[in-house]
């Protein structure tokens, strides 16, 4: 069959479609956004602002907040990180009891306030606002269908199209509209949205983002975030998480739960655990921190290797090298310094300053590293100059041997569900063996994780390890769209599937 390779606008993200977007300078893949909402609290608009403050790293191109008290909503977002846009005269004028927020990753082409959520409306079902985290992978399709019979959008976000979804519904009750939205979209959603009177949490029948609810100590709000590690910045007890396909509304009356979606297969971002949720979090169910240990361990022993010490790759790959350390027996080191002070220079350097944007934002400790061999531990690998500059810094300090373990199987395949891994051309290991990249990282040696390793360090005693969306190292996507429906959606996918992967 001949497929199209189109080169239209994702609605998502302002981007080019999904396979067009560019790494950040770091190397590393960014996740779309960070949730947080809470109903039954007077202080809810400066809790949310909190929460977005400990959920900074999902998100750092947009904040915004939307509150309600009982009767309006107010919003205010702005561009930037939550401590930028948010002024505390900002926050006083948000009134009410109730309030929801939201961070947005920076992605290129999409820095425009009209895409900064929440995004609020007012429509035949009352004002209302929505907060996102993943991406609708038939979003285009369903958008250029309503733009067919008479809709006008006001951003280039997917999830604007379940407001229209739910006003041209025809259904006058408010949950049964959303219901009958959610029923229309595709992929990966984690959503809070605010009315008047009621704050919904929902979760799509996948459950590839995480959600979680939790409890104020004091005053007995109910709280939603994308990670626990925003519960204890502001006082809350973490409950339980939303489940897939699970509706949460939190009214004056109390907390009710739906299941409108018949039961289907979990496909759970294995990257969560890996590399963005923060180690400090539970998500899935699980500790961030015990994950990565776990990681670290089953690295230790699908890759052991005879040297002096090992050192991580800061900040995401600490817990994983500590794992490391912990089953191998070779002591932990810091070995390299990552600056979290970092910001655009106004001063270029001159040309012979090499690799200065990693040197800006890594250090090496000399004194730790110089003579010995280093296992240099690291949670991915996508296009490789990073690490390679690492490498460099390295060996200049005086490392002896630098032998590369990575706590994650080889990144093959871009993430369509919420996570802006970027297009194969982008992603060393989508053509490159590992024997090729060890050469080009100029490294003694270059350990993957099997994806088998992967998913055993996942494992729950009593949960199936099926569980996990692993699309990102095997092609294995768990949505694609046969129907004429969804047909054009196939372009999001064609120009990445492989022969072996059909």
């Amino acid at each position: 069959m001949k497929h199209s390779t189109s080169h239209r606008n994702c609605p998502s993200s302002g981007k080019t479609l999904c396979g067009r977007r560019r790494l950040p300078e770091d190397g590393k893949p960014k996740d779309e956004c960070g949730v947080y909402g809470i109903f039954g609290s007077e202080e809810a608009s400066n809790y949310t602002y909190l929460g977005l403050y400990a959920l900074q790293h999902r998100g750092q191109e947009s904040a915004g907040i939307v509150s309600s008290d009982g009767e309006r909503l107010y919003r205010y977002a702005g561009m930037g990180q939550v401590a930028h846009v948010f002024e505390k005269e900002k926050l006083d004028q948000l009134y009410g009891h109730a309030a929801i927020g939201h961070n947005r990753y920076s992605t290129t082409g999409a820095s425009f306030l009209r895409n900064a959520q929440p995004i609020r409306v007012d429509s035949n079902l009352g004002s209302f606002a929505l907060a996102h985290n993943g991406n609708l992978v038939n979003g285009w399709d369903v958008r250029k269908e309503l733009e067919r019979n008479g809709s006008i959008f006001q951003t280039t976000v997917d999830s604007e199209v379940i407001f229209h979804l739910m006003a041209r519904s025809g259904l006058t009750d408010f949950l049964d509209a959303f219901i009958a939205a959610l029923r229309r979209i595709e992929g990966a959603y984690s959503l809070l949205v605010l009315t008047s009177t009621a704050l919904y949490a929902a979760r799509d029948p996948m459950g590839f983002r995480p959600l979680v609810m939790g409890r104020h100590k004091k005053s007995g709000a109910v709280v939603f975030a994308s990670e626990t590690c925003a519960f204890d910045i502001t006082d809350v007890e973490y409950e339980r998480d939303i489940e897939p396909g699970e509706i949460v509304r939190v009214t004056d009356q109390g907390v009710e739960s739906f299941h409108p979606f018949g039961e289907t297969p979990e496909s759970l971002c294995i990257f969560e655990n890996i590399y963005f949720s923060r180690p400090d979090s539970y998500i899935f169910n699980r500790s961030v921190y015990e994950v990565r240990k776990n990681l670290g361990r089953e690295l230790a022993l699908e890759h052991p290797v005879d040297a002096d010490c090992v050192v991580a790759v800061p900040d995401s790959s600490v817990v994983a090298a500590l794992g490391y350390a912990e089953q191998s027996g070779l002591p932990y080191v810091t070995g390299l310094i990552r600056s979290h002070y970092i910001g655009r220079t106004f001063i270029e350097p001159e040309q012979k300053i090499r690799d200065f944007g990693t040197r800006i934002k890594y250090n090496v400790v000399r004194s730790a590293i110089e003579g010995k061999r280093i296992v240099l531990v690291d949670d991915s690998i996508m296009r490789g100059t990073t690490s390679r500059k690492l490498i460099k810094m390295m060996k200049n300090a005086g490392a002896k041997e630098i032998h590369m373990r990575i706590s994650a199987p080889p990144t093959r395949f871009p993430c369509f569900y919420g996570i802006d891994i970027p297009t194969r051309n982008e992603l060393i290991a989508s053509s490159h063996t590992p024997e090729e990249i060890q050469k080009y990282l100029r490294v003694d040696s270059l350990g993957y994780m099997s994806v088998e390793s992967a998913l055993r360090a996942m494992e729950i005693p009593g949960v199936a390890s099926n569980r996990w969306c692993d699309a990102c190292f095997t092609g294995r996507y768990p949505i694609l769209f046969d129907s004429s429906e969804y047909g054009n959606q196939k372009d999001l996918f064609t120009e990445f599937m492989i022969e072996e992967v059909r």
